[in-house]
């Protein structure tokens, strides 16, 4: 379908252009290079750790990150199922279980409260989601960790640039993970990095990601044979995508600032329609609006209505333990009320940085025609 205001549009300028056209140009050092390197120099850099990884999707790096900090099979993460599903399949990976713990309303992350009852002698990890742009309540969940010794993993797909005060997210836990996939806010396409302050993960990671070879040379520039240390994938990113990476980190800050702008402007439009609640983030927390999510009256009937306008709005997040194969053949059954009363009120409109105020308008206008017709 063509929609009038798609969900999400990626911004993007000549420098994004020319970065790509000169690898592809060069023809050469297209699957690995220099610019591998220094996107992950500048990830490191802007998040506030000492190192970063590349890999090719988000889901690669979650699971090099589980991997890497040596999750032991046979044993249990807690995860929310208010996330995308890579989030709980990444302990499957390695033979460990996710455990749903519940939410909280104000920044759907996980609920610390009930981290606490879900812990058991099982389990060795926390992995809390920042979701849509907004923090988590990390502090707690670090302390949570740090008090029972256990790993905490942050799954920040959506959240580069967020932070509490001046700490960004990604910073709070042992590693953590943000992706560069289509709708992010900056994209590769697909593509994802993992951070971390641990040298040992680091040097992990980076066998993990290519076949579990120490690459301690550019293996297509040596005639040298590098050594298979591990067992690992083909998880790299290319120095194409690479190159992308490091003209959209250039403006990551421009993007988020055009983010928050207009997240502010249609916050405006919609604040008083008493039939919803809009997204907002707690006391010192940075919003990235990554996604603009809001709590709908008769959620399913306002979609498809403004599906009807052309205005394209998704559920985000279906809970991931209410999946076929979480329900039907690994027979999950969790008692996670807020997640379950939350997934059946919330709706995504679209968010993104080339929104017109005119666009906004339009869809805050259809949003009142449509509770003006439920009166």
């Amino acid at each position: 379908m063509s929609w009038k205001i798609p969900l999400f549009k990626i911004y993007t300028d000549e420098d994004d252009v020319q970065k790509v056209t000169e690898i592809i140009k060069s023809g050469m050092n297209w699957a690995t290079g220099s610019n591998v390197n220094l996107l992950e120099d500048k990830i490191a850099a802007y998040v506030g750790t000492k190192y970063a990884v590349t890999f090719n999707s988000g889901t690669s790096a979650l699971h090099a990150a589980l991997a890497s900090h040596q999750i032991p099979k046979g044993s249990e993460v807690i995860v929310p199922s208010f996330t995308f599903i890579a989030t709980a399949n990444a302990p499957k990976f390695l033979g460990a279980t996710p455990v749903f713990a519940d939410i909280e309303e104000r920044t759907y992350g996980l609920s610390p409260e009930d981290v606490v009852d879900k812990i058991t002698k099982k389990t060795s990890a926390v992995m809390p989601v920042h979701i849509g742009g907004c923090p988590c309540r990390i502090k707690e969940l670090q302390q949570i960790a740090e008090d029972k010794k256990l790993l905490l993993i942050e799954d920040a797909a959506e959240s580069l640039g967020a932070r509490i005060g001046d700490k960004k997210v990604g910073t709070f836990g042992n590693s953590a993970m943000f992706s560069f996939c289509a709708p992010k806010v900056v994209t590769t396409g697909e593509g994802g990095v993992t951070v971390t302050d641990s040298r040992d993960v680091y040097e992990r990671l980076k066998m993990f990601r290519s076949h579990g070879r120490a690459d301690t040379k550019d293996y297509f520039s040596t005639n040298e044979y590098l050594d298979y240390i591990s067992l690992g994938y083909n998880f790299r990113m290319s120095n194409i995508i690479a190159a992308l990476g490091i003209a959209q980190m250039d403006k990551i800050d421009k993007i988020i600032e055009m983010r928050r702008r207009n997240a502010d402007y249609l916050t405006g439009k919609l604040k008083n329609i008493k039939e919803i609640k809009t997204p907002s983030a707690p006391k010192g927390y940075y919003h990235l609006f990554q996604m603009y999510t809001i709590e709908a009256a008769h959620r399913d009937e306002l979609m498809n209505f403004l599906g009807e306008a052309g205005i394209m709005a998704k559920v985000y997040f279906v809970p991931v333990h209410t999946s076929h194969y979480y329900k039907e053949v690994l027979k999950v059954k969790p008692h996670i009320p807020v997640t379950e009363h939350v997934a059946s009120k919330v709706l995504t409109l679209p968010m993104y940085p080339g929104l017109t105020t005119e666009e906004m308008d339009y869809m805050a206008e259809k949003i009142t025609e449509f509770y003006e017709r439920k009166h």
